[in-house]
């Protein structure tokens, strides 16, 4: 009986939906109109200008417009781009590991293990450094490791070490710890939401049937939080491959990544051509990141909806 009263209330919705979108459909239109002409004029004529350009070569320092695909396949053959390309895949995959690591169990803390009031507290308090610009908190870790800098004189202090040690700043570790530390509270957000918003009663009837702590976490709790581990995890990855700043700032000549390569080439070096095709590359595999996790949520989150 409630079944069939639900589904009469679902349909009554529907079309009561259906008819209020065909009657302001002019102003429903004209509302969309200004968001549709900026990604219009600001995302999809870039792009196709991008692609278009990536076919086109470079002689004697100029532009020629001779349709050739040896770009993409200097991106593949050439060393330094395939292995700054590969070097950029995999800080990113670090990146997005380190800061699942350390914001799962702070998200799950913040869920259930503390009370409202430190709950407010502690989350505002993890997403305070969005508040900053992004320069400075990379700054402030060019402070920390640099060779005068906070790590090193502690470690001298503790005797670890006779002398400054120049490892730690202008290296992929650098970065690695930089984009981890910038990262984290876009991670850590989608995560929570989803812990918050959990059906507690689900977690006391796996108490209820027997369950011990962990067989609830890996049953109960992992499966239905991992939407906002794709939405986080994607998130990291995606900043990290486009993200040109870090590394500029505190890699050094071995944390290059391959965005500071597009900048080279769309400034200094004035290979547009070629800068256009690695831009298509890295749009592809973001985009293939992408569709994986929209399928990966769709599946997990039909199994949690069983």
């Amino acid at each position: 009986m409630e079944t069939n009263q639900q589904a009469t209330w679902v349909g009554a919705e529907r079309n009561r939906l259906a008819r209020f979108f065909h009657k302001n459909k002019v102003r429903l239109l004209m509302a969309l109109l200004p968001a549709a002409l900026w990604a219009l004029f600001f995302l999809f004529i870039p792009y196709i200008l991008i692609f278009i350009n990536s076919f086109w070569k470079l002689e004697n320092s100029q532009i020629a417009h001779v349709f050739n695909v040896m770009n993409y396949v200097t991106i593949f053959t050439n060393p330094l781009y395939f292995g700054t390309l590969l070097k950029t895949l995999g800080i990113a995959l670090l990146v997005t590991a380190l800061a699942l690591l350390i914001s799962y169990p702070l998200a799950y803390v913040l869920a259930f293990k503390v009370g409202q009031r430190w709950k407010m507290i502690l989350y505002v308090m993890v997403i305070i450094p969005l508040w900053t610009s992004y320069l400075v908190r990379a700054f402030a870790w060019k402070v920390i490791l640099g060779t005068d800098g906070i790590l090193n004189n502690f470690l001298l202090w503790l005797g670890v070490i006779d002398q400054p040690m120049t490892l730690f700043l202008y290296s992929p570790f650098a970065v690695i710890i930089t984009l981890t530390h910038i990262f984290v509270p876009f991670v850590l957000m989608p995560i929570y939401a989803s812990l918050e918003h959990m059906p507690k009663d689900l977690i006391e009837a796996s108490k209820d049937l027997g369950a011990n702590r962990f067989k609830t976490f890996f049953h109960i709790v992992f499966p239905l939080s991992l939407p906002g581990v794709l939405a986080g995890c994607t998130m990291a990855f995606v900043l990290s491959m486009g993200d040109f700043i870090a590394p500029v700032l505190i890699g050094g000549p071995d944390g290059i990544m391959i965005a500071n390569i597009v900048v080279s080439l769309f400034g200094a070096a004035y290979n547009w051509p070629l800068g256009s095709a690695i831009g298509i590359i890295i749009l592809l595999l973001v985009i293939g990141v992408l569709e994986v996790t929209e399928r990966m949520e769709k599946r997990y989150g039909s199994v949690t909806q069983r």
